[in-house]
């Protein structure tokens, strides 16, 4: 029995029938699983750091108070330091 490297739910993974690189989900919290070695089978989990760019991404983009968005005030206040 494998365990999900998330959440630590077992995972019922038959060694014979998974292949290297095969995409697996967790059915406890959903995550994402690449197979990275199959005997005996290893699992890793597959980062967010796609979202979790684009979330800051979208944080850069607020708008302040003003209306200006913020991303392009902290490159002014950039070129006004040098």
């Amino acid at each position: 029995m494998i365990r999900c490297p998330e959440c630590s739910a077992e995972i019922d993974v038959d060694e014979d029938e998974v292949e290297e690189g095969e995409i697996l989900s967790c059915p406890e919290c959903e995550s994402e699983l690449e197979v990275s070695q199959t005997h005996p089978v290893h699992l890793n989990l597959i980062s967010d750091e796609l979202d979790e760019e684009e979330e800051d991404e979208e944080e850069e983009k607020e708008v302040a108070e003003n209306g200006d968005l913020l991303e392009e005030d902290d490159e002014e206040e950039e070129d006004d330091e040098e």
